[in-house]
């Protein structure tokens, strides 16, 4: 029996240990952290989550707002919970559909976002995608309703979007269920601003199976407001430049939503199991330099 105890009491410190370890830096295979001699990684806590809990942190995450989704996908609340280390968005079908400012939603989504905002730093999610036509996401994005003059344009920074059914015939599209979708924004420029309208991104597959097939570490460093490096599974991927400078707070999003370019299936699109139908964040950690 002693034994017994001693090799659990080895196991858990040994577990204990790792999650430590874990959280000293990002995600990065050898060579590719661009973290300079002098400075050290350092954790924001109010931005990072290992979702152990039974419940979502609301002191850190909000699951609703003004924006309720895209037709025909709705944020539901019924269907995002804690469970098992991991955050977890299911897509369904609704029973009947809702009608919501005179459009017609069909299935359910869901939306996950950081109460703080932040500016630059690294930011990742263990992700693995849900197995239909709507999204998996992780990406940030300002609120211009905090903002005054030209800082009310919009900046969003996409680290990941995938879906796991593709629709549409289109070649662009082709590899949204195996690759990391990355892309900077730059958009709603107030009248009178000198900033550039566009995107600027980069698409990388991954090196076996499916978006939904396992989990995947997606990740960028914001390095400044002319800056953003993309990281898959820790390995740099891209360094992109945004059409205009990225030098306002964003917050975090966490969203399975329904893209234009990727309509409904004809049996609906949700006739998998519940797990297929389920985006699940193993982690998701925000670090600065310090």
């Amino acid at each position: 029996m002693k034994n017994s105890i001693k090799t659990i009491l080895v196991i858990c410190v040994f577990a204990i240990s790792a999650i430590s370890s874990a959280q000293k830096a990002p995600t990065f295979e050898k060579g590719n952290d661009p973290r300079p001699k002098d400075k050290k990684w350092k954790l924001v806590k109010n931005q990072s989550d290992e979702f152990k809990g039974s419940s979502l942190n609301k002191s850190k995450w909000v699951t609703g707002g003004g924006w309720i989704g895209r037709p025909p996908g709705l944020f539901m609340q019924d269907n995002i919970k804690v469970e098992d280390g991991s955050l977890k968005i299911t897509a369904y079908k609704l029973p009947q559909p809702i009608v919501k400012n005179k459009k017609t939603f069909t299935h359910g989504g869901g939306y996950v976002g950081s109460v703080a905002p932040s500016k630059y730093g690294y930011y990742e999610a263990r992700m693995k995608a849900n197995k239909t036509f709507m999204s998996s996401t992780f990406w940030l994005i300002n609120e211009g309703k905090n903002e005054s003059g030209c800082n009310k344009r919009t900046v969003e920074l996409d680290i990941q979007e995938c879906v796991g059914e593709i629709n549409t015939k289109g070649k662009w599209a082709q590899h949204f269920d195996r690759s990391m979708h990355s892309n900077t924004h730059s958009r709603n420029i107030p009248e009178g601003c000198d900033y550039v309208k566009g995107i600027k991104g980069t698409n990388t597959d991954l090196k076996e199976g499916m978006v939904y097939d396992d989990y995947h570490v997606y990740g960028a460093w914001w390095k400044s407001e002319t800056e953003v490096w993309f990281y898959l599974d820790g390995v740099l991927t891209e360094k992109v430049t945004p059409a205009a400078d990225f030098d306002i707070n964003m917050h975090i999003r966490m969203v399975v939503e329904t893209y234009d370019w990727n309509p409904v299936p004809a049996d609906g699109g949700m006739t998998g199991t519940e797990e297929e139908r389920t985006t699940s964040y193993d982690w998701v950690r925000v670090w600065r330099l310090k």
